[in-house]
């Protein structure tokens, strides 16, 4: 298409001719799915599944009480409500309801969405809650009484923005939220760290920390460990570089003394950095003091900024195990690996072992599943909760105490769909330069042919496409007879930084033609044929989907992209998109942009494009909804087959509650069954 793009009036995100667009596809899609006679019954059994009181409460502990925020029929917005650890051990806690949102909202006149807290220790009286209008990842801050269960009518008040807010002490948070002009970087993020005392107006807040105006953002917080206070700032310069500073000491009054200069912690840009009490600990995702890309070190802090650079290697990647993650407790480390996708852990003890530091597995996790620390109390003690899930597991919530493992199953999620006569397979599929693509297949054990099969995919950002429980996807499809399967393509963090990099820029076709590999590989095994596959995205993933319909049409029988990046010329212009530049490439460079941009490469001639259904929000203030809008536009221009809906709330999830999720979710798999089995 030519530079002068037609539809940029759809990216008016509230105009009124847009509305009425919007309007008019709405009124279009929901015609043609929702009067379909199993709509509504699909409608209920995913909402039923959502709003199932067995579900884990999952909960965080602060102080003496675990906080778990709640939806379901009763609580449609949610419920902020905390218990103590003997309740929570019961089938059926008391909770202390501390914030409803049902009730503020109706109050209020908002549509509040919960964005989050921050309650401060130790006395864990007092917290800063966040909240979005409609599910926006811009946000209101207001500070809590968690005593008098009320907001402070004169604490610390934050309106509308892209706000980040910690605790200091009692009077005092570090903030950046927008201060005008220049506080703000182009991808809406804020650029300056500010001290914020309690009584004083906002605007006049002690810039302490400011980063440069191409950077995506700063921020600064405060370490409250007992024996190890300390601030920090951070300096984002684009998605994939960084620096990490330790601020000077200040006063604890309004007035801080003559400030020093940030120091530096000097490790490489590229990699993850954090410290806790004596320890710092860094994950480079280039090759760095001898060590590979994906490994895990740890040194003495005070001796690193000495100039020392010995270190401890908690984890050395090989070509089948990646690092996922670790958390610490009070004298412990949990480090979680991922063994070909599945996971694996281990306990380590600093001031043992022959390398000073002692491991030992944590043993008992099932094959082909994921397991993950879900909280932790680091100052406190050694308490930890670790979840494990399946494709066809319910998870489980264990209790634990480090060094011991995870020896108290706390709570059990209930099994939302029938999963008889249902396996759970790896295969891998190889690519179009050879490199063997991981996906997992979930179905019936024995189809006798090909069948109605969901493919899942993302491919970008480091997100690894690990084994899950959904009873969603059960409901849906699985209970339905449908097979589904998620592909672990390149541009993910599945084998480590080398397997992102792998489909960084100009080499994001790599990432579409490991999709395209695990397709095939799913016809060439008889599970399913072009015409019975179906393929699903969101956000990337949604990118995924509109490359794949512009690159491979003939794989495919139907594709759904959720909140989805469609034109790859202007994503740096729009909300949050600037930011991502460091993954894609710079849309003012375009020769490849243009041609993995699924806006700019839709055909007229060719293989008949398979029919696609593309649903976004009006409050998505990261992806911009004129993206899917003017694919849509464009396809239905040309004549292609699209249905586009679009909520007004939901911001980049979608939705806010479980019957917005739900109607999403029906109209996703009346659209697929509808297109891949038809009647005979």
């Amino acid at each position: 298409m030519s530079d002068a793009d037609p539809y940029l009036w759809l990216e008016d995100v509230s105009g009124e001719a847009a509305l009425d667009w919007v309007r008019e596809r709405n009124a279009e899609t929901v015609a043609a799915l929702a009067a379909d006679p199993g709509f509504k019954v699909l409608e209920s059994g995913i909402r039923e599944a959502l709003d199932d009181d067995g579900r884990i409460p999952y909960a965080r502990r602060r102080g003496r009480h675990l906080y778990n925020f709640w939806q379901d029929a009763d609580h449609v917005r949610g419920l902020w409500r905390r218990t103590t650890l003997e309740e929570y051990r019961k089938e059926r806690p008391d909770w202390e309801p501390l914030l409803d949102l049902d009730a503020l909202a109706a109050a209020e006149g908002e549509k509040w969405a919960w964005a989050g807290s921050a309650v401060l220790a130790p006395d864990h009286r007092h917290a800063l809650v966040m909240l979005s209008r409609d599910g926006a990842d811009a946000c209101v801050v207001r500070e809590f009484d968690l005593e008098a269960l009320e907001f402070v009518e004169d604490g610390f008040r934050v309106e509308e923005a892209r706000t980040r807010i910690g605790w200091i002490d009692r009077d005092r948070v570090w903030i950046g939220t927008d201060f005008g002009p220049g506080s703000m970087s182009s991808s809406g993020y804020p650029l300056q760290a500010r001290r914020w005392h309690r009584g004083t107006p906002l605007a006049e807040a002690e810039t302490v920390y400011e980063g440069r105006p191409s950077d995506v953002s700063a921020s600064a917080w405060h370490d409250d460990t007992p024996g190890f206070e300390r601030d920090f700032a951070h300096r984002q310069i684009d998605f994939w570089t960084q620096e990490l500073f330790l601020l000077p000491e200040a006063g604890t009054g309004a007035e801080s003394p003559k400030a020093a200069e940030p120091l530096k912690i000097e490790v490489p840009d590229d990699a993850s950095a954090s410290v806790h009490r004596e320890w710092l600990i860094v994950a480079p995702k280039s090759p760095w003091l001898g060590h590979d890309a994906g490994s895990l070190l740890a040194f003495d802090f005070e001796a690193f900024l000495a100039g020392e650079r010995e270190a401890a290697v908690l984890f050395a990647p090989d070509a089948h195990t990646a690092l996922a993650g670790w958390s610490w407790t009070r004298h412990h480390l949990i480090l979680t690996t991922s063994a070909d996708v599945s996971s694996r852990m281990e306990i380590l003890t600093p001031g043992a072992g022959p390398d000073g530091w002692e491991r030992a597995p944590l043993a008992g996790l099932p094959p082909l599943s994921t397991a993950s620390v879900t909280g932790t109390d680091p100052d406190v003690g050694d308490e930890f909760f670790l979840n494990v899930a399946g494709y066809l597991q319910p998870s489980t919530l264990y209790r634990g105490t480090a060094p011991a493992g995870a020896d108290e199953s706390v709570k059990q999620g209930p099994a939302l769909f029938d999963t008889a006569g249902l396996t759970v397979r790896q295969h891998f599929a190889t690519s179009a330069d050879g490199t063997k693509v991981p996906y997992f297949l979930v179905g019936p054990e024995d189809r006798p042919g090909p069948g109605p099969t969901l493919l899942y995919g993302y491919g970008g950002f480091e997100i690894s496409m690990v084994p899950g429980y959904s009873a969603v996807t059960g409901r849906a499809w699985l209970a339905r007879g449908g097979t589904y399967v998620v592909a672990g393509i390149r541009g993910g963090h599945e084998y480590g930084p080398d397997w992102h990099k792998a489909a960084l820029g100009a080499n994001r076709v790599r990432a579409y033609e490991d999709f395209a590999a695990v397709a095939r590989d799913l016809v060439a095994r008889e599970v399913t044929t072009p015409a019975q596959l179906g393929i699903e995205g969101g956000s990337n993933g949604g990118l995924l989907m509109g490359a794949m319909l512009t690159r491979d049409p003939e794989l495919f029988g139907a594709v759904v992209a959720h909140v989805p990046l469609l034109d790859m010329l202007r994503f740096h212009k729009l909300l949050a998109g600037a930011s991502w530049i460091a993954e894609y490439g710079d849309p003012d460079n375009r020769p490849h942009l243009e041609g993995i941009s699924p806006y700019h490469q839709i055909r007229t001639d060719g293989p008949a494009y398979p029919p696609l259904l593309l649903l976004t929000s009006t409050r998505d203030d990261r992806v911009h909804p004129g993206h899917a809008r003017k694919m849509a536009a464009r396809l239905r221009e040309l004549g292609h087959p699209v249905l586009f809906h679009e909520h007004l709330g939901g911001g980049h999830s979608g939705a806010t509650d479980h019957g917005q999720t739900a109607f999403n979710e029906a109209l996703v798999h009346t659209f697929l069954w509808e297109r891949l089995t038809p009647k005979r």
